[in-house]
């Protein structure tokens, strides 16, 4: 069953995220998909993350495809133009990608090319309606398509975004632009996430909480004061700082995270941020068998 048909079927959806290597041997990152096969619904595969260069998303989609697992094509503006952006779409098409999340994307100036020039020729979300035009079979200029690509669209939202009635009005026009899920911004704090969801319930949309697998003390740290949106609590801080052995209790936090989410919300996408071994460990450890 394809993701968006376990959507519409109201299963608690389970994805995860990969990154592409900076340079050509991707056995590795393959071998750590496969961990996952069968037990995760779909593998983000991340659009030069942080503005990093790596190889693109787009080949790394369709090597998962090869090897039966189902690639959620992550999409960014930052350095497509808009003809680029429906190619890369079309092509992604023609590969047999059938998922698509459509980013704006971090500017250059913090990734390892900061003289980078930053394309934005569009936004996500006037990509979203990109995505829906060329569904309907049209390109931007309103050129008919010879075949067009059948898409399951997701979007982006911060739940703990401050004030929050932006990121809901957003979310609100990303659905109407053709968005048929989100995945969140990192997830630390259940009761401000909660709140969020009573928030956007009328939107009647799959949301789909972030988990972000805490490395160490410091970073969580870095997170608080650099990633907006995100905030990991004093308390989860303090655990990991304590704790002799870091990668256990990064595994426990996010299983019990996994663990209070479930009851809430239509689903988990686990970041592993480099970590991608360990993804099968939180499954484990959180009960997703």
């Amino acid at each position: 069953m394809a993701l968006c048909d376990k959507i519409k079927s109201g299963k608690f959806i389970v994805t995860s995220e990969i990154a592409p290597p900076k340079g050509i041997d991707v056995e590795e990152i393959l071998k750590d998909a496969e961990l996952v096969k069968g037990r995760v619904d779909a593998i983000n595969v991340t659009d030069l993350q942080s503005s990093v260069m790596r190889t693109g998303s787009l080949a790394i989609c369709k090597l998962l495809i090869e090897r039966g697992l189902e690639p959620v094509f992550q999409v960014t503006c930052r350095d497509r133009n808009r003809l680029a952006l429906q190619s890369d779409l079309l092509s992604a098409a023609v590969f047999g990608i059938e998922n698509v999340l459509a980013l704006t994307g971090d500017h250059p100036a913090l990734g390892d090319h900061p003289g980078a020039k930053p394309v934005f020729d569009l936004d996500s979300m006037q990509l979203l309606e990109v995505i829906r035009e060329l569904q309907a079979g049209k390109d931007m200029a309103g050129k008919e398509l010879k075949g067009s690509p059948k898409f399951c669209v997701g979007a982006v939202v911060n739940p703990g975004a401050d004030p929050i009635e932006p990121e809901i009005m957003k979310m609100e026009k990303k659905i109407q632009s053709g968005a048929q899920f989100f995945q969140t911004q990192a997830i630390y704090q259940v009761d401000l996430f909660e709140k969020f969801l009573k928030a956007s319930a009328h939107l009647n949309t799959t949301i789909i909480a972030g988990i972000v697998l805490l490395k160490s003390a410091g970073m969580a740290r870095y997170m608080n004061k650099n990633v907006a949106g995100v905030f990991v609590p004093d308390n989860l801080i303090e655990e990991i700082d304590k704790a002799k052995d870091k990668s256990a209790k990064s595994i426990e936090i996010a299983a019990r995270l996994i663990k209070e989410l479930k009851p809430i919300c239509q689903g988990v996408h686990i970041m592993p941020i480099g970590w991608d071994k360990k993804v099968p460990l939180v499954l484990d450890a959180a009960g997703l068998l």
